[in-house]
């Protein structure tokens, strides 16, 4: 049931009529990001870490700008504490199973050009970290 807006504050009618944040941190981007600086840390045994690198497919729904602020939210204390977070995006591509054609998945739209829809996805599934740099 909608409120109107005369009974509504100042900020609640801000809040309402904003548009939908595409690159704010969402609960997805933090554990993922968590993860990631669980692993990183447990690979670096303690020493300081100056960068890390990680490859992310476009079908993980993940936002590299909602990943980078979150990785300085949960870095802080740890041994990636002020390292840098370099992102990889990799695009989604499918394999059409029908006509063989390969097909951009960018949109996550999973239909082929020629209208099937049974599609092999070949990239764009990709959460890894590709390197670290320590010392």
């Amino acid at each position: 049931m909608a409120v109107p807006q005369s009974g509504l504050t100042r900020s609640q009618r801000a809040y309402r009529q904003r548009k939908p944040a595409t690159t704010g941190p969402t609960v997805h981007e933090f554990a993922i990001t968590q993860s990631v600086v669980d692993a990183a840390c447990e690979r670096a045994a303690g020493r300081r870490v100056r960068s890390v690198r990680v490859r992310v497919g476009a079908l993980t729904a993940v936002v590299p700008e909602a990943m980078r602020f979150c990785f300085d939210l949960v870095s802080e204390g740890t041994s990636l504490e002020g390292a840098r977070l370099d992102i990889d995006q990799r695009p989604g591509i499918g394999l059409c199973r029908t006509c063989g054609r390969t097909v951009s998945l960018d949109d996550h739209v999973l239909l082929c050009h020629c209208g099937s829809a049974d599609l092999a996805v070949v990239s764009g599934r990709e959460l890894e970290i590709v390197s670290m740099e320590v010392g």
